[in-house]
């Protein structure tokens, strides 16, 4: 019964003065977030058409509606935001009785069409589901507003979008509770910044060998403090931009490309030590410049992880964290390694320097022509 009213509002003989319930649904997903879709007349909501009327020309809104009913999109789109605020206030998403905010993600209107027939218009809202208090599986419940009319309401996971839970709900009645699995609830802070500071530790050590490889060619060409300091700011402080950039999505570079050039900046570092024996000013641009690629690599490894929409800044900011620990231990490690040998300067060059160094550039190489050919 609920798949048939399901499909009421697109059918193709839907008369244009008849109300049909509002088809929402409401999609859990394990990243914290609900996706509230609703298929409606968004004319009716605007003209304030309520569910005592089972046809708009009983009502006393009619002739507002109908003069809704003949604007385009992008003039009803006009009308509806200038009630936005209003009309998504009064739609009712809880969690354990307690209201949770809504947002409005994107409308999306029709075209002007057969003017006897309804025009539906997707309204697609976001919510954020809360960290859980006294229960791991919170109790959700929605209510549709009497005035907005009936709707037949859809509860179901991300994962599983074909098992769901419908109600048909009529005279603004609120839902049954929807009990939702744990799996889907936030996890709190301190487990969100622990295991994506682990994700990003990792991403190192030990599995960015790339990223461990250009490390050390920023740590071989000297071990002095300052220097290395100044190398590895500019690295991290780089990388930590394009990483940002590129999640939110503000740049976007094909990893077919991104690859190939980070490949490419380990046989750089690792040629220029082998011809240059101080750490200039050029040589800082430089690493800021092939930071900034890196930070695309690691963005495209959080993308493939990714990050939960209700803490992705804490996600964001702790991966980072994680892959700049990462790096220290690598400096740590080959620090250990070599210390013995720093008082010795040319020894320490013409053995460790120089053979690592021609040693990083052709593995680097190796993989630029790998990720390009192969």
């Amino acid at each position: 019964m609920l798949v048939m009213l399901s499909l009421w509002p697109l059918a193709q003989s839907a008369d244009a003065h008849q109300l049909r319930p509002a088809i929402v649904n409401l999609e859990f997903t394990q990243n914290g977030s609900v996706k509230v879709h609703i298929q409606t007349n968004i004319e009716s909501l605007i003209a304030g058409i309520d569910s005592s009327h089972d046809d708009t020309d009983d009502a006393p809104q009619t002739e507002l509606y109908n003069q809704l009913r003949a604007l385009s999109s992008k003039q009803l789109t006009r009308e509806f935001k200038l009630l936005e605020e209003s009309i998504i206030s009064q739609l009712y998403l809880a969690f354990d009785g307690v209201k949770s905010d809504l947002s409005l993600v994107r409308l999306d209107i029709p075209v002007i069409g057969n003017l006897d027939k309804s025009r539906l218009s997707d309204l697609h809202l976001l919510a954020f589901i809360p960290n859980p208090s006294d229960s791991d599986k919170p109790k959700v419940t929605w209510q549709y507003p009497k005035n907005f009319g009936n709707n037949v309401a859809h509860f179901y996971y991300d994962k599983t979008p074909q098992e769901k839970t419908s109600h048909w709900l009529t005279d603004g009645v609120m839902s049954p509770p929807f009990e939702l699995n744990a799996s889907y609830t936030p996890k709190p802070f301190t487990q969100v910044a622990t295991e994506y500071t682990v994700l990003g530790f990792e991403h190192i050590v030990p599995k960015g060998i790339d990223h461990i490889l250009f490390v050390l060619g920023l740590f071989l060409l000297s071990v002095k403090l300052r220097p290395l300091l100044l190398q590895v700011t500019a690295f991290t402080l780089a990388h930590s931009i394009t990483l940002g950039l590129t999640i939110y999505g503000v740049i976007s570079l094909s990893p077919s490309v991104v690859e190939p050039l980070i490949a490419l900046s380990i046989v750089a570092v690792g040629i220029e030590n082998m011809f240059v024996q101080t750490v200039k000013i050029r040589r800082v641009v430089v690493v800021f410049l092939f930071g900034l690629l890196h930070g695309m690599g690691f963005a495209g490894v959080l993308s493939q992880l990714g990050l939960p929409e209700s803490d992705f800044a804490t996600a964001l900011v702790f991966f980072n964290i994680g892959v700049e620990a990462g790096q220290l231990l690598v400096i740590a490690v080959a620090f250990l390694c070599v210390f013995w040998l720093l008082k010795k300067q040319q020894l320490y060059r013409q053995w460790v320097v120089i053979p690592v160094s021609a040693l990083i550039s052709l593995i680097g190489l190796y993989w630029t022509y790998e990720r390009l050919f192969l």
